[in-house]
């Protein structure tokens, strides 16, 4: 193995050597644009000491978070986000990034799940009294079930489907949370692993469940992002453009100029499109960390990262003219764990702002009616417009149809009576993003354990959505502040609370405490304090 790494060392020698572009110096190279990235470049360039720059192969800023618009003038982003945060630092940034009140919409979250034609309100677990009588009965006998059992188990779940089963018993599990986290994980809940959950999970009271049954009554807004914001312009794609020109241009390269081709670790060298050579002291990588090691040229780092799963996420837009229909009405997002439509998940993304479709001046064309008919005429005709955005996993446990899965998407639709068959379809928009979740695993721990810090030994701090590989730490705050904090780290020597202790930061620890810019935390024997408090040292293992 010695001598293979020598042969692939050599060998980067050479081909980076080759490269006739310019030769740049810095002390931390930060690669990749999105979330993460631009969190690493803002505290660097915040902290101004070290210097820096930001390279991705994107020509726009946002990565995993950015937003495209379709010809006929329809945004949609990569995937369903919002706006909801666990950090002050980070509403700081945003807040700089985009600091008019009239930049924002502040919405309600109003969501669904949809089972046997009923529009459940979200979560299910808490709402079952909105469920036909004797799904009712199964549900409650298998929370009782699991309530008995839950007050004498003395291990913890083995896997996510022990989890469920544990936490809302068997009846629920097969109504909803199976079927429906299949159909988003793309994998089978039995090969998940449980400790990821932190506050994304409601665990049911029984009691108020029962109270709520007897009474018919739903449950209210539960969960983090009950209330959220969204940019008037531009969607979620915006916000990382505005907050990346906080940044001076000079430190920044996009498209060609900034794409990495190789990395020479042992030289702490990479090699751009252009032929640029950037030689770092420090790296902050936060492509995906299977793609960051097939760049280094490492055979036992991409024979380790083989472990890790994802699945693939295709973003499927339907725009439609006509006025928003009643039944829609101010729904935000909702769930689809039945097979009579191929998405998991739905965004009624024009309800998020009035400007991510087109105004209602605007004359298009109809393409189809929603049942795949032929519009009777050609002739382009104004609006009003509105729009769904849908979500569909898949991976090597899930197959799709990709060629029809638009079709089957619109098909979903009628289906679910989101659309009627006569509706205008005047706009469609399908991307396939080959990295879409980072998925929680059995092996994913046994992984991160020994990649994370071979890497770091190698002064590659992997960060991000897909960079560190913790989906309990992927949305775009977490992200964020992954990459400020491992800017942190490497000038400071501060402790990566994101990274390492999900739990504190997703507030299972002290639910209403926001982590501060400035705040002084610092390790003791006993655990990490944070002013007067004391946080117990358990810390997500990862060889730190």
């Amino acid at each position: 193995m010695v001598q293979e790494g020598h042969h692939n060392h050599n060998q980067h020698k050479r081909q980076i050597s080759k490269a006739n572009g310019q030769e740049i110096n810095v002390d931390v190279l930060v690669i990749g644009a999105g979330p993460t990235g631009l969190g690493a470049a803002k505290r660097l360039n915040q902290i101004n000491g070290p210097s820096w720059m930001i390279v991705d192969g994107s020509e726009v800023p946002g990565g995993l978070a950015s937003t495209d618009i379709t010809p006929e003038g329809f945004l949609y982003d990569v995937g369903g986000h919002v706006i909801f945060s666990h950090y002050k630092y980070f509403d700081d940034c945003i807040n700089e990034a985009l600091p008019n009140e009239s930049d924002w919409y502040t919405h309600q979250r109003i969501s669904y799940v949809r089972y046997k034609g009923l529009w459940v309100p979200y979560p299910f677990q808490n709402n079952i009294s909105m469920l036909p009588k004797e799904d009712q009965v199964t549900a409650m006998d298998g929370m009782i079930d699991a309530a008995l059992e839950a007050r004498v188990a003395n291990t913890k779940p083995k896997d996510f489907d022990e989890w469920i089963l544990r936490n809302v018993g068997v009846g629920i599990a097969d109504q909803f949370m199976r079927p429906y986290n299949y159909k988003v994980w793309a994998v089978p809940t039995t090969k998940m692993q449980a400790a990821w959950l932190g506050e994304r999970v409601a665990a049911p009271n029984l009691k108020v469940v029962t109270k709520n049954i007897v009474l018919n009554k739903s449950a209210g807004n539960w969960g983090p992002n009950a209330t959220f914001r969204f940019p008037a312009h531009g969607g979620t794609g915006n916000i990382w453009i505005k907050l990346a020109d906080t940044l001076p241009s000079k430190k920044t390269r996009y498209g060609e100029h900034g794409r990495v081709q190789l990395i020479d670790a042992p030289n702490h060298r990479a090699l751009l499109g252009d032929g640029t050579t950037i030689n770092y002291g420090k790296l902050i990588n936060t492509m995906a960390v299977d793609s960051l090691v097939e760049c280094m040229r490492d055979e036992e780092l991409t024979k380790l990262s083989k472990g890790l799963f994802f699945s693939t996420t295709h973003v499927i837009g339907v725009g439609v003219r006509g006025s928003r229909p009643e039944r829609i009405g101010d729904k935000c997002w909702l769930y689809f764990p039945e097979d009579n439509c191929p998405f998991y998940r739905a965004t009624i993304f024009s309800n998020y702002s009035p400007n991510n479709q087109p105004q209602s001046s605007k004359k298009l064309a109809t393409q189809q009616l929603a049942d795949g008919s032929k519009p009777e005429s050609s002739e382009a005709k104004e609006g009003p417009y509105w729009s769904i955005m849908l979500e569909v996993s898949e991976s090597s446990m899930k197959a799709v149809d990709t060629p029809n899965l638009l079709r089957d998407s619109i098909a979903g639709l009628i289906n679910t009576e989101m659309l009627s068959p006569g509706d205008e379809i005047v706009s469609t928009y399908h991307r396939r993003f080959d990295h879409g979740y980072p998925t929680p695993s059995l092996e994913r721990e046994g992984v991160l354990t020994k990649l994370l810090p071979k890497l770091q030994e190698m002064d590659i701090y992997s960060r991000g959505r897909f960079g560190s590989w913790r989906y309990e730490v992927g949305n775009q705050d977490h992200s964020f502040m992954l990459g400020v904090e491992a800017a942190d780290a490497i000038v400071n020597g501060a402790v990566e609370l994101t990274l390492n202790y999900p739990d504190f930061v997703n507030g299972r620890v002290n639910a209403e405490r926001r982590l501060v810019d400035g705040a002084q935390f610092f390790k003791s024997k006993e655990g990490i304090r944070h002013g007067d408090e004391e946080v117990p040292l358990r810390p997500v293992a990862n060889g730190h």
